[in-house]
């Protein structure tokens, strides 16, 4: 099976360091082999540090700068925050129309999201009450306000009109039997370097060990050394696909 390169991908997730641990190493690969990504955060971390005297706007400040020069070391071409309330995240009608916004801007073939019907994750762990909030309202947005021209058709006075996603990718945490997995041998150590720009949140903490084992434990059994774990849903077969892409993106 020959390895899947969509020509645009648009990562949606809570907070900065949601992508170095859920799928940068998938994003990697893609623009190794021409993806044009782009990342789009929901909030900015900014409850992330708690450290004595660290106030939301300082925290936002440091949060933000790791995120760029992680999406910088795997060349993502643009890296966009929403800066909504971080622990409050709401998958409101306001913030799908946000988020909608950008999707339309962007263009994505592809987006990936974060699961939002992953609770728990395992003995020791709840997923994030925001991972949750920015799948749903990410996956709302995709389908169907990002393609229907009578939803938020105010965007048009922007002049953004509707776009359809191709395929959705939701980071696999849980259940992985319906899985599909992406090797990420060529680019590990890529995801990893990326993970460490997030200094504030790895401090001493080497994740060098760790996400090697969670990708090895992903890749087990398969034809690869590494791997991500994605729930796929493909909204445009590739016939209808490549019609849409010429007659609305005007790409052959």
């Amino acid at each position: 099976m020959s390895f899947y390169v969509p020509s645009s991908a648009l990562v949606i997730v809570a907070h900065p360091d949601d992508i170095e641990f859920g799928s940068a190493g998938t994003v990697a690969r893609w623009i190794k082999h021409g993806c044009r990504a782009g990342y789009l955060l929901l909030t900015s971390g900014d409850v992330g540090i708690a450290a004595e005297g660290m106030t939301k706007e300082q925290a936002r400040a440091i949060r933000e700068a790791e995120q760029r020069a992680a999406a910088d070391l795997i060349g993502v071409a643009e890296v966009i925050f929403l800066r909504e309330p971080d622990g409050m995240l709401q998958p409101t009608l306001e913030l799908r129309k946000k988020v909608v916004r950008e999707i339309r801007r962007f263009k994505p073939e592809v987006c990936i999201v974060m699961d939002p019907t992953v609770v728990w994750t395992g003995e020791n762990y709840i997923n994030h009450p925001d991972h949750r909030a920015a799948g749903t309202v990410a996956i709302d947005a995709i389908f169907p306000a990002a393609g229907q021209p009578n939803l938020f058709e105010e965007l048009a006075e922007e002049g953004l009109t509707p776009h359809k996603v191709r395929k959705v990718y939701a980071n696999n945490w849980g259940d992985t039997t319906n899985a599909q997995y992406v090797s990420i041998d060529e680019t590990i150590d890529l995801k990893i370097a990326a993970l460490r720009e997030h200094k504030s949140q790895m401090k001493d903490w080497d994740p060098e060990p760790m996400v090697k084992q969670w990708a090895a434990e992903r890749a087990k059994g398969k034809e690869m050394q590494y791997a991500e774990a994605f729930r796929v849903v493909t909204l445009e077969s590739d016939e209808d696909w490549e019609k849409y892409k010429g007659a609305v993106l005007g790409r052959s």
